[in-house]
């Protein structure tokens, strides 16, 4: 009964996300209270609803009823408890369940909340319930996860190896929150022009911007846990390789980031009201490009599902009804829009119209470049590859450009600064930059001029925020907040840097007693035996780091042989100091004892992760101070 319980709650959800869409765009108007307070309990329904279904296949992972096809096709009674869970969202049909699950979270959160007005807040659920509806159908008629299996077989066919790992049973989960986070901006941004009068209006940028933060701060956590599994599953020592589905994360967090740089600007001197809302159309809008992507069948990736042309034409009939809806609600309100407030050349919000820019500028880099070769091939067949060089010409010069910008803007005031003062307080952030740069010139080998000008920057991004940390105390929790942002992108590029410049690499066929040098290190390959794992039969290598004659460690890299898809999968060996990494790969058996080891030594890796963490910190001390504000109370009915 469990697919049963599944499939009816399904059909509930979408019942109540249609009574929301209604009851919400119709409470848009200002004597219908009885429709709003409807549309809110709809919501609340609707999460109640999702929630049962995606338990219900859950349980139905956690026991292994093989009698549901989605179940059989991606688990087996083999894999530990915590990759049958995670297995949930490891394929198509669960992973659009978790989508709308999130979707209903949010949903249900602008429910209760009630941010920016009871008028406000029902056009934005009324989005929301339309949102949810389309996904809810995408679901019941192509990907339905509760579909049955008769007669169920013995056991399952478990879940592609790599998705069986810590990193990626949180990434997904991470990622959608993101994603969806922005369909909330999106509503209430739509709503704003739903409503249509400038009162109400101007209230959705302060009712959206903790949904826009959580959203940034879960892109942040997603796209960096994303990163560090590709980095020590793998077994290739990259951390990015501009993959077309990364991509697809990584350009609705530009786009995000720059929402939040304009959304501060219209909430704090009215400027860039357009600007914002167009933002938070466009972002929402590369998130579903992003999940077309994905499960359109157009790319091959480990983390792209489906190839039914069916899923992929519905999902691509989804994104021009709500981009184009919304655009064309844009242009229908746009004659009523009031422009946004003045300000002089020299003043913070001419900081953030140029972040603006320059955030957009990369993202377009990034959208040509994944998207030109999928369009090629589908007009000629003609298959090209656009790589890391592609992105080094393109995407570099204009990030690096934002970074030189970026300690500026906190330092100018609101509508007109005053930019010699605002460039006096920076002398120390320059003499920092100087430093790094002077000392990476002088220590580091190979000498690189491009690590001597990507250190300066990390350096001027750390040594403005401490400056700005210290010296803005009448707000000292807003400027740790950005500060924090702004710092953790300095760490993140000087890990970027290490990594890519001085990395040390080593590969060699090894014999039991043999040894090899890479970097600093000395390792001794002392052989490799068998191991049995719960779902798969590993060969763990044996390899001490030598440490003047003496052994200090010993790391054990593994290749595993996962049973119920017979695929191999490398299991590195990672040894950190902190400042730099030793990393181990166990490569093919070659006969009489013999294996391939690859060796890397990677600087500063670690500190690719760090800089994302202390950026989510930012985003979330951010966060923090917004939920204090007191949202208006909720309308009765």
């Amino acid at each position: 009964m469990t697919g049963e319980l599944g499939q009816l709650a399904l059909c509930f959800a979408l019942a109540l996300s249609l009574v929301m869409a209604g009851a919400g765009l119709y409470g848009a108007r200002t004597d219908a209270s009885l429709a709003r307070a409807m549309a809110s309990s709809a919501a609340l329904g609707m999460l109640v609803f999702v929630m049962l279904a995606f338990g219900a296949l859950t349980y139905g992972f956690i026991v292994s009823d093989f009698s549901i096809l989605d179940v059989a096709s991606n688990s087996s009674t083999l894999k530990p408890l915590i990759y049958r869970i995670s297995g949930v969202w490891g394929n198509h049909e669960g992973s659009m369940l978790l989508w709308v699950l999130v979707l209903s979270l949010y949903a249900g959160l602008v429910a209760f909340l009630q941010r920016g007005g009871p008028r406000l807040t029902s056009a934005a659920l009324g989005v929301q319930g339309l949102l949810a509806a389309a996904f809810l159908l995408f679901i019941l008629f192509t990907s339905n996860p509760f579909l049955r299996l008769d007669p169920a077989p013995f056991e399952g066919a478990g879940l592609n190896p790599l998705l069986q790992d810590p990193g990626l049973a949180m990434h997904p989960p991470m990622l959608y929150a993101g994603y969806v986070g922005l369909s909330a901006a999106f509503s209430y941004a739509a709503a704003a022009l739903i409503v249509g009068e400038e009162a109400i209006r101007q209230q959705w940028v302060r009712a959206a911007r903790p949904f826009m933060l959580i959203a940034w701060i879960a892109l942040t956590c997603g796209i960096a846990l994303g990163s560090w599994w590709a980095y020590y599953e793998l077994g290739w020592g990259g951390f990015w390789f501009w993959d077309p589905v990364e991509n697809a994360s990584l350009m609705p967090w530009l786009v995000g980031t720059a929402l939040l740089h304009s959304a501060l600007a219209t909430e704090r001197s009215g400027a860039f009201r357009t600007w914002t809302l167009l933002l938070a159309i466009a972002g929402f809008s590369l998130s579903l490009i992003g999940t077309f992507l994905v499960r359109s069948g157009v790319l091959s990736s480990v983390h792209a599902f489906a190839s039914d042309p069916t899923r992929g034409f519905f999902i691509m009939v989804l994104i021009v009804l709500a981009i184009g809806g919304a655009l064309a609600l844009f242009a229908w309100r746009a004659p009523s829009l009031q422009g946004g407030a003045a300000f002089e050349p020299v003043s913070r919000e001419t900081t953030l119209l140029l972040n603006n820019v320059f955030l957009m500028a990369a993202c377009a880099c990034v959208f040509v470049g994944t998207l030109y070769p999928l369009v090629l091939d589908a007009l000629n067949g003609t298959k090209i590859s656009v790589g890391p060089p592609y992105f080094a010409i393109t995407f570099a010069p204009i990030f690096f450009a934002l970074l030189l910008l970026v300690p500026l803007g906190p330092r100018l005031n609101w509508r007109r600064g005053e930019l010699r003062e605002a460039l006096r307080s920076l002398y120390p952030a320059m003499g920092i930059a100087a430093v790094a740069g002077l000392a990476v010139l002088a220590i580091a080998t190979p000498r690189s001029l491009t690590a001597v000008g990507a250190f300066a920057m990390a350096g001027w991004l750390i040594g403005a925020s401490v400056i700005d940390i210290r010296k803005r105390k009448g707000a000292r929790a807003a400027a740790f907040a950005s500060a924090l942002a702004h710092a953790g992108l300095g760490v993140s590029l000087m890990g970027v840097t290490g990594t890519t410049l001085w990395r040390s690499e080593a590969l060699e066929v090894m014999s039991p007693g043999q040894t090899m040098q890479v970097g600093p290190y000395t390792l001794r390959f002392d052989g490799v035996t068998n191991v049995q794992g719960p779902n798969y039969n590993a060969q763990r290598a044996h390899i001490a780091l030598m440490d003047g004659g003496k052994e200090s460690a010993v790391l054990e890299p593994e290749r595993r042989l996962y049973l119920e898809q017979g695929q191999e999968v490398s299991d590195t060996a990672i040894r950190t100091t902190g400042l730099r990494d030793l990393y181990l790969a166990l490569g093919d058996d070659r006969g009489q004892g013999r294996f391939t080891v690859r060796a890397y030594v990677s600087p500063l890796a670690p500190f690719i992760w760090l800089g994302g963490l202390v950026m989510a910190l930012g985003g979330i001390l951010s966060l923090w101070g917004r939920l204090r504000v007191k949202a208006p109370e909720p309308e009765k009915a």
